[in-house]
């Protein structure tokens, strides 16, 4: 929803929308400091997996009470209570959709990771035979 740039990564001033649009806006150092304190792969913005990081990390207490993640956390939680059963259905099976298409990503980078490592050790190999190969000429 508020992933503008549709990278499926929420960015400092996508964040900065956000929590502005939650009405709890933030400082440049505090939307920095939250993306920080959940940006596992440090490339300074949220996947969808750091995103739900907050909500894990709120459940178990983690975040810091003056946290502008705990203040995140508390404002976009689903009152069912509010927004019906199917209201919270709908909201935790677009939530589960994600986690499933997140994985999916994750196996595509893996695969594709093993294709260098494949790719890099053949090339090494080529490279020795090569060199066995040049070794028995200049000898």
């Amino acid at each position: 929803m508020y992933d503008s740039g549709r990278d499926g990564y929420i960015d400092l001033m996508e964040l900065k929308l956000m929590m502005e649009k939650l009405g709890a806006p933030q400082t440049h150092l505090g939307l920095k400091n939250m993306i920080k304190e959940v940006d596992e792969d440090f490339d300074g913005k949220l996947s969808f997996r750091e995103f739900l990081l907050i909500f894990h990390k709120a459940a178990a207490g983690e975040l810091e009470e003056d946290s502008g993640l705990l203040t995140l956390a508390k404002l976009s939680e689903i009152d069912v209570s509010i927004e019906g059963v199917k209201g919270a259905k709908n909201f935790f099976e677009a939530k589960a959709q994600a986690l499933s298409s997140a994985s999916k990503f994750e196996a595509e980078i893996k695969a594709e990771q093993d294709e260098r490592k494949r790719e890099e050790e053949e090339r090494k190999h080529r490279r020795a035979a090569f060199r066995e190969l040049k070794s028995a000429f200049t000898q």
